[in-house]
């Protein structure tokens, strides 16, 4: 009973915010059409999430977005994109695989499987997220974790995993590593050939956000910045506005990272991401290549 309840609130939440998208507030929806979603968390999964993930397209489709790409910190996404697809055409829908613990760390094997789904919408590599050293150890946790260095240097299974992106065409993302391993990945990365490199949700990485002169950095060495849905403080949404005219908003794009019961839906957010930086003097122009132009160059969409 508590789970077709759960359900009901889900569907009525989605009800509400097609309504409300598709009757009367067109000027809203159409700042979302054309935009890619490149971090968008549903349900199924084995912790608590708004929406499940065909609720999830159908609400990213009636709001005009172009595409998603299905996140899960502990199961790969590939498969479950080639289902959303079949059950929601007209909306592009990707996976990924999340190298944590549960699909046995920074595991090439599990990535290479991954590029055998059916359907070839397997897009992007993650490093490790929740069970980054960078992680565990910052919250200072006692527990096993999933390294992707060791003594400074990249470990030989992260430069197997850097290789098959390079081969595969995937997007490569840093996860939840250190500012400091992110950087030695993205030069590797770059260095093995690897074109599409994304450094997760920069600012609010939980094994250590990246300063401006990191995101320089990592922008000069070809990666882009990943910004993502916060409930910002003015101050907090100053900042991010200041960080994307330093560095340009040709290294960054902007997402979701929702899918959290407290959290809005993933069209709301991304909204408000969106009229928030512009309220902070980000054009409309800029909100168009963080939003629609970089992440359907990262997903191969612009060819």
């Amino acid at each position: 009973m508590g789970s077709r309840i759960r359900r009901r609130a889900g569907v009525s939440a989605l009800s509400l915010a097609v309504a409300l998208l598709t009757c009367g507030r067109g000027v809203s929806a159409q700042t979302l059409t054309g935009t890619i979603d490149f971090h968008a968390h549903g349900d199924p999964d084995g912790t608590p999430r708004k929406i499940d993930v065909i609720e999830l397209a159908k609400l990213a489709k009636a709001a005009g977005m172009r595409a998603i790409v299905l996140k899960n910190h502990y199961e790969p996404t590939a498969s479950l994109a080639y289902i959303v697809r079949k059950e929601v055409p007209g909306i592009e829908v990707f996976g990924g695989i999340s190298l944590d613990l549960t699909v046995g760390g920074v595991n090439p094997a599990a990535v290479e499987w991954m590029t055998k789904i059916r359907g070839g919408h397997g897009k992007v590599i993650w490093l490790p997220t929740f069970d980054s050293e960078a992680q565990v150890k910052a919250q200072g946790q006692s527990r096993p974790f999933a390294p992707v260095t060791r003594d400074g240097k990249i470990l030989p299974e992260t430069l197997q995993v850097i290789a098959l992106a390079a081969k595969h065409d995937l997007v490569l993302e840093t996860g939840h590593s250190s500012p400091r391993e992110s950087l030695q990945i993205i030069a590797e990365a770059k260095r093995q050939g690897v074109k599409h490199v994304l450094v997760t949700h920069a600012m609010t990485t939980p094994g250590g956000a990246m300063s401006l002169e990191e995101m320089r950095e990592a922008a000069k060495l070809g990666a882009f910045l990943e910004l993502v849905y916060s409930p910002f403080t003015d101050a907090q949404l100053q900042k991010t506005a200041d960080v994307i005219r330093a560095i340009g908003a040709v290294s960054f794009v902007l997402s979701s990272d929702l899918g959290q019961p407290p959290n809005p839906l993933h069209t709301d957010g991304l909204l408000a991401i969106y009229k928030g930086l512009m309220a902070k003097g980000i054009s409309a122009a800029d909100i168009d290549v963080m939003s629609r132009k970089n992440p359907a160059r990262l997903l191969g969409l612009d060819r």
